[in-house]
């Protein structure tokens, strides 16, 4: 949810950009400086959910492992008993004993599985969550630059505010 907060974020940014006044014979565009740093500020305050939801992901991750480690250890427990009961029965000792560590194996290769999908998930979730960040940050990275250019832009024409020969031609 917050990455599509982060994203309309940005789209915002890119509006502003093209309602933005265009520099006649340049490249660059004048935008409303306090409306930049405005969704810039909410970007700022937006990122960090990102990462504590990145957090949530480990934790549901760490707690998908104790579970699966938790059901490991009660299916082990449960088939120590069967074997210890079944022991009692000397025609069925050795049966018992394969049985029982049968159960074990099935429980720690469930255990290891659902660890290295929960880890695997956890990886995916935290790449794609940094990749967005990347981009954003690419994003605000090249609105700034423009910005700067056009403040500077702006600097520059206070400082000599006759138009440039190019538009003393079209008015004449």
């Amino acid at each position: 949810m917050v990455a599509t907060d982060i994203l309309y974020l940005v789209d915002r940014l890119e509006a502003l950009l093209s309602k933005g006044w265009r520099v006649p014979m340049s490249s660059k565009t004048m935008i409303d400086e306090d409306e930049f740093l405005d969704i810039v500020d909410q970007m700022r305050i937006a990122i960090p959910e990102e990462i504590r939801q990145s957090k949530k992901i480990v934790q549901d991750r760490d707690r998908i492992m104790a579970q699966a480690q938790e059901e490991a250890t009660r299916i082990s427990e449960l088939a120590k008993e069967d074997a210890a009961r079944l022991m009692n029965e000397h025609a069925v000792t050795k049966a018992a004993q394969e049985h029982a560590q049968q159960i074990e194996k099935q429980a720690r290769d469930a255990a290891l599985a659902t660890r290295v999908g929960a880890d695997a998930y956890a990886a995916q979730t935290l790449a794609d969550l940094q990749a967005q960040l990347a981009q954003v940050a690419q994003q605000i990275a090249n609105l700034q630059t423009q910005v700067s250019n056009g403040i500077d832009l702006l600097a520059q024409q206070r400082k000599n505010p006759e138009p440039p020969p190019e538009l003393e031609q079209n008015i004449s």
